[in-house]
């Protein structure tokens, strides 16, 4: 789409300011402008000639030899390569010494032995437009004679042309008055549409000549004809025809002229009828039949479908291809005194795949299959005859026939959604500001519509069809915000594969036990019927319907059975002292109000041929890793675990767990031969609860000193309770305590047992002296004998 900067100003004259500034704002407004050509200059030295004969050039075939007469009455001889002129046509000549607008210059040069002493120029040559066809043949009766600058004999002034790269969405900037809308509401200047005014003249109304007839609405939204009477067909007006040359159209007379004219204008495509050839004087519209023939203005006979829609006479005869080209039995001639001119809405799918079966492609088809303005073509059809002036006389009335017009659409529009997809903060006020230039409506969106608050109803101008989703609207905002006026910000790339806060403490636990040397483990969850009591456990467990084994129909409720046989197996393979971990699912029977069992994550730790503290240890080492908050050993007697070498582990006040030995029992029913330490621990819950941060501690520079202490407690007191009592006691100076002894014997007592801590003090800013070392101990046995009735050996 090309359009002069001269004819955007007749619309907004505030318009204004550089054409590459100018450019630069259509390119960002998505009118991408390709070229911008500057008509006016470097037309010096070019004047209008009269072609006084042609003849062959005697030596080329693709050369002719053309005298012309350049206003001294004198025969000049031109060598040039197009054969669309005759004698007595007036042309433009580039004399000799002519710098071209194209930068070529002009010289007296042989062309096959004959001498051209000039250059006759087409249309793109003068930078007209981009017709090549052939010379620009100058119109005739006018008063150019030989010899008068061609700048002054054309009435040409400076202007300026941008060509356009409009895209398949922007139906509205298929015309001048839609571009001038698009950049005066960009630049904040007024634009407005020139009411056309023309006097109707006498005789009988439009409705009383002619008739029309929708067969097929889904075809065709409106049909609108006015008649014209006392046609003169001619040449259009001077400054018209520089118009539609400069834009590259090549004006052909009036009638035509001005139909290109105005769609270029307005983007209302037209179409003329000779009123004396159309049967009947009526205009109909349907689907064609298959196999309909049609010869359309350029000569070639069109085969219809019924997926074509054409325009009919009275006789039903297709005298026009709807919406694409007009039927050659009906065109304008130089005999032509009444002329039906017409203009309508064609459903834009049906245009577009007509012109794209019959590879048949128009000015008007291409602005119909994007969609057309319907409430244009009563301006479009007063402004074609305002523009034919004399040459016409508008009959009084006008024809319109409804068919079936799309309903311009209404959108609920939320500018907090607006702001968060530009990224920019825009209110309702700056919507309403932003979009009312351009055509559309903004209003407050109804309360009780289902709507957010603050929602806005913005209504799509019928010249915008394109426009039909809250996001089309936002697009509209963000044309004439500015995109460059948008921050720009570097997207962050894409995350794949990262891991859940579950994941990653899963996984920190899997480290935590493979550092220390255990071996994951991955027994089947499926257990034999009695698995579970030979381990110590409840036999209430879900049941299998169909099991891969029949002998494996049990699903597991603890993770121990299986690390057991895992054990055993070993054993029996002469492996001993295994040391295994398995995280993984276990499947508890679901109570009455459950309709699935419950699936709690464990972690289950065996390690064969070590005792009760070693469990404890991995213990201490997980919860350290996870950061568990506070947390203890309870003296109880879990199911299938020693009953004096067991706790259960509650964490926060809450029992997530077991820790200890398995009972000898068990080990004999799995055929496991040597002590077994283990720890099982409820993920599920573990994982649920709070976790503490892990704060840096730096490490002391100083050095550290070791006490020992054996206590002889009772059996039913956990060493772990012990321990917790003396971390207690000696505060921050403690920086490691460890259980190094456990001892049964008649040198304890009957129902004791000795349990002997190693604790290491360290400051961080100073040596402790040996009287500080002495009153940390002594304090320490203190608090055990006070807390758990405990002596010290």
């Amino acid at each position: 789409m090309k359009v002069l900067l001269s004819w955007l100003r007749e619309f907004a004259p505030g318009i204004e300011g550089d054409p590459e500034v100018l450019s630069r704002r259509l390119s960002m407004l998505g009118m991408a402008v390709e070229g911008l050509d500057v008509l006016g200059e470097g037309l010096d030295g070019i004047v209008v000639a009269r072609v006084l004969e042609t003849r062959p050039h005697p030596r080329a075939d693709r050369i002719q030899l053309v005298d012309v007469d350049a206003g001294d009455g004198q025969a000049l001889q031109i060598c040039c390569g197009a054969f669309n002129m005759a004698a007595g046509d007036l042309v433009p000549l580039a004399t000799l010494g002519t710098t071209m607008p194209g930068g070529m210059h002009i010289e007296r040069r042989k062309l096959r032995g004959e001498w051209s002493n000039g250059m006759l120029c087409s249309a793109s040559e003068l930078g007209f437009g981009s017709d090549h066809g052939g010379i620009l043949v100058l119109p005739t009766g006018d008063g150019l004679t030989p010899g008068q600058d061609l700048r002054q004999a054309l009435g040409i002034e400076h202007d300026v042309v941008f060509d356009l790269d409009v895209t398949g969405n922007r139906p509205d900037a298929l015309s001048v008055a839609g571009v001038a809308r698009d950049l005066a509401a960009n630049l904040g200047v007024p634009f407005s549409l020139p009411e056309p005014v023309v006097a109707e003249g006498p005789g009988p109304p439009a409705g009383d000549v002619i008739s029309v007839d929708i067969v097929d609405p889904d075809l065709c939204g409106r049909f609108v004809a006015r008649v014209l009477r006392d046609v003169r067909v001619g040449p259009s007006p001077r400054w018209l025809a520089n118009r539609l040359v400069a834009l590259g159209m090549r004006p052909i007379n009036n009638v035509v002229d001005v139909s290109n004219y105005v769609m270029l204008e307005l983007g209302q495509p037209s179409h003329t009828f000779d009123l004396h050839t159309v049967a009947g004087a009526r205009l109909g519209v349907r689907w064609a039949h298959d196999g309909e023939q049609l010869v359309t203005l350029d000569g070639q006979t069109r085969t219809l479908t019924s997926r074509d829609g054409v325009v009919v006479d009275g006789d039903d005869h297709a005298v026009s291809i709807a919406g694409v080209m007009g039927g050659r039995s009906t065109e304008i001639s130089a005999t032509t005194t009444d002329v039906a001119l017409e203009m309508a809405w064609w459903d834009p799918l049906s245009i577009a795949r007509t012109s794209r079966r019959l590879n048949l492609r128009s000015e008007a088809s291409t602005r119909f299959e994007r969609g057309a303005d319907p409430q244009v073509i009563e301006r479009a059809l007063v402004r074609y005859a305002e523009l034919l002036g004399d040459a016409a006389t508008l009959a009084p009335g006008v024809v319109d026939e409804p068919g079936r017009l799309p309903v311009p659409a209404r959108i609920t529009v939320r500018p907090p959604r607006v702001a968060a997809l530009l990224g920019v903060p825009i209110d309702a006020g700056d919507l309403s500001a932003l979009l009312t230039p351009i055509g559309f409506t903004v209003e407050p969106a109804p309360d009780g519509a289902g709507t957010d608050a603050g929602s806005l109803v913005v209504g799509v101008p019928s010249f915008r069809p394109d426009t039909t989703l809250e996001i089309d609207v936002v697009e509209e905002v963000g044309r004439h915000y500015g995109y460059e006026r948008i921050p720009r910000r570097v997207p962050r790339s894409p995350h794949s594969g990262g891991l859940t806060p579950l994941q990653v403490e899963r996984r920190r636990l899997r480290h935590v036990l493979a550092d220390v040397g255990l071996v994951e483990a991955m027994p089947m969850p499926f257990l034999a019927p009695g698995d579970l009591h030979r381990a110590g456990l409840d036999d209430d467990a879900v049941s299998v319907t169909n099991p891969l084994v029949t002998e494996e129909s049990v699903l597991r409720t603890s993770l121990r059975p299986g690390l057991l046989k895992v054990l055993a197996y070993n054993a029996s393979h002469r492996l001993a002292g295994g040391s295994l971990f398995e995280i993984g699912h276990v499947y508890l029977p679901r109570d009455r109000t459950a309709e699935l069992p419950d699936e709690p994550e464990h972690v289950g730790v065996a390690l064969g041929g070590r005792e009760a503290p070693a469990a404890v240890t991995v213990w201490r080492l997980v919860a350290d890793a996870l950061a568990l908050p506070s947390w203890r050993l309870v003296a109880a007697e879990p199911a299938g675990l020693h009953p004096t070498r067991s706790a259960l582990v509650e964490v926060d006040g809450q029992v997530v767990g077991a820790v200890g030995e398995i009972d000898p029992d068990v080990l004999e029913a799995y055929d496991v031969p040597e002590r077994v330490a283990w720890l099982e621990l409820d993920l599920t819950a573990l994982f649920a609860l709070p976790a503490n941060e892990r704060p840096f501690r730096p490490f002391s520079r100083f050095p550290s000193a070791d006490i020992d202490l054996a206590f002889a407690v009772d059996d039913a007191v956990p060493a772990g309770e012990v321990a917790a009592t003396l971390r207690r006691s000696v505060g921050g100076l403690l920086v490691d305590l460890h259980l190094f002894d456990v001892f049964r014997g008649d040198q304890v007592g009957a129902g004791q047992r000795s349990l002997g801590f190693r604790l290491r003090l360290q400051a961080a800013d100073r040596t402790l002296g040996e009287d500080e070392v002495t009153a940390v101990r002594a304090k320490a046995i203190d608090d055990v004998a006070t807390a758990h009735g405990a002596t010290l050996r």
